[in-house]
């Protein structure tokens, strides 16, 4: 469990860049990842980002070694973890209780999950009956620090023939959740997939009776479970 204490000598850049490390070390299954990766999934400059993880080393949070790769410490997993909480948490508030759709639920909650009081973000938990997904399908981490991790299949991976369940969704654009939106997907939508194109890998998908031929960067990003 993240000592409370802490939580109070970390700016909200600070906070977005552990996350950040923390999310980028799951998406590549990996303890390390390098300054550039970490650059180039947050989209600043790797100058940049050496200074705060300078400051970030320095409070303990993260370790490398000189030009080494990044991996989190102890504490600076919880607090990462801690912060994936409260957005998910909002996410999910904001979507059942306060009428945002989910393509205006994670900016929103990107401001939301610097706020510091833990009795708000355990009682809002309370509040909501202990919600165990958010909006887009992800797992929300426990008040204890527990964050789980299930394999993800994506559609792309599919063949042609193939019979899904959409689960969860990327929601990291609010671009992309509008589009998934627009065309009429939903979590617990029922997707078959008529056509792969050699050529571009595009996909031709059926659902709720709408036939839609999606990108393979549309595919990569929507999550399934074959039934």
């Amino acid at each position: 469990m993240t000592n409370k204490s802490n939580l109070n000598n970390l700016t909200k850049s600070e906070e977005d860049y552990l996350k950040a490390l923390f999310q980028l070390l799951i998406e590549e299954s990996s303890e390390k990842v390098g300054n550039n990766q970490l650059a180039e999934y947050l989209k600043v400059s790797p100058a940049s980002t050496n200074n705060m993880v300078k400051k970030l080393k320095a409070k303990h949070y993260v370790v490398s070694e000189k030009y080494g790769k990044l991996e989190l410490t102890n504490e600076g997993r919880a607090i990462a973890v801690r912060l994936i909480r409260k957005h998910r948490l909002w996410e999910t508030f904001l979507y059942n209780y306060l009428n945002f759709s989910w393509d205006e639920v994670h900016e929103v909650a990107e401001q939301l999950e610097h706020i510091k009081s833990y009795k708000l973000i355990d009682e809002l938990d309370r509040f909501m009956d202990f919600p165990e997904k958010d909006p887009h399908g992800e797992l929300i981490p426990t008040s204890s620090g527990e964050y789980k991790v299930i394999p993800k299949i994506t559609l792309s991976s599919l063949k042609e023939g193939d019979v899904c369940r959409l689960v969860a969704v990327n929601d990291g654009s609010v671009n992309f959740l509008r589009f998934v939106s627009e065309i009429g997907l939903a979590l617990s939508s029922e997707i078959k997939v008529l056509e792969v194109r050699e050529f571009d890998k595009s996909i031709r998908i059926q659902f709720n009776e709408t036939v839609e031929t999606v990108t393979r960067k549309f595919a990569d990003n929507v999550f399934v479970k074959v039934i």
